[in-house]
């Protein structure tokens, strides 16, 4: 089974969708036009974004397990003229990069992901802020109307990094068990599994084989099978899950409610 991206590998992807992201903004006729995915967003705001949570998570990743103060306050504001917003974007993915590579990966980091399955570490803060930086670059591109594939290695990642991240918990699932197939033409494949307990997802080795030791069965399904399957590229996948492109425009299967199911779940409410 793959494993998931090596933290220089990482770093250099969250330097090249930040270039990616910049050029979005340099070519934008104006700075106030409305992102389509983001309605509530100016393209501006959405720099403004970028910048300041960079720099943000930079302190974070700086002060370890402990909760940072915003580098945000006090801090300059987000310039309007283009060349200096250039540089300011650019400077803010410097200090989180410089913040990273001084921790390394697995330095122990504060992070609101507490009863995910992913670990409160740099290395994960660093694969968190890669599919940040990747889903918003988007979010620039098609507001300029020139939306470009997320990158491959990125996007496999990022099913992954979102499963557990984002989607993993130990909050009941509100509904019936049920368990959701994640499918990558690439040839890699997830389960989301959902339950009183909570949800957890694992790696198929195969697509469509349930992971060894985990039991899916249910009264009067085949063992095995999953409710629900969602299959497309992995950059498809990763738009669906943040919600940037409708889950019907890939190839759903099986029981189509439960992804409306787990776009209204709130674990925390």
């Amino acid at each position: 089974m793959e494993k998931t991206l090596e933290f220089p590998d990482v770093l250099r992807l969250i330097d090249e969708r930040s270039t990616a992201f910049r050029a979005a903004v340099a070519s934008a006729p104006s700075l106030d036009v409305q992102v389509p995915t983001c309605p509530e967003w100016t393209l501006f705001d959405l720099a403004q974004h970028i910048g300041e949570g960079r720099r943000d998570w930079a302190a974070t990743v700086a002060a370890g397990p402990a909760p940072a103060k915003s580098a945000a306050e006090g801090a300059p504001a987000a310039p309007r003229e283009r060349e200096a917003l250039a540089a300011w974007l650019a400077e803010s993915t410097e200090q989180l990069l410089d913040a990273l590579r001084k921790a390394g990966p697995d330095r122990g980091c504060w992070t609101w992901w507490e009863t995910s399955q992913s670990p409160q570490t740099s290395g994960a803060v660093a694969r968190h802020q890669l599919q940040q930086m990747a889903v918003h670059t988007y979010d620039a591109q098609i507001t300029v109307g020139a939306p470009q594939p997320l990158p491959a290695e990125a996007a496999l990642d990022g099913v992954d990094e979102f499963l557990s991240t984002c989607c993993a918990t130990t909050s009941a699932w509100p509904h019936e068990p049920a368990t959701v197939d994640y499918h990558a033409t690439e040839g890699r494949s997830w389960r989301l599994m959902l339950s009183a307990d909570g949800a957890r997802t694992a790696r198929l080795p195969d697509p469509g084989t349930p992971p060894a030791g985990v039991a899916v069965a249910v009264a009067g399904e085949e063992p095995g099978m999953a409710y629900a399957s969602l299959r497309g590229t992995a950059g498809e996948l990763v738009l669906a899950l943040y919600d940037r492109i409708p889950v019907d425009s890939l190839k759903v299967d099986g029981e189509r409610r439960l992804f409306d199911q787990l776009q209204a779940w709130d674990p925390d409410e």
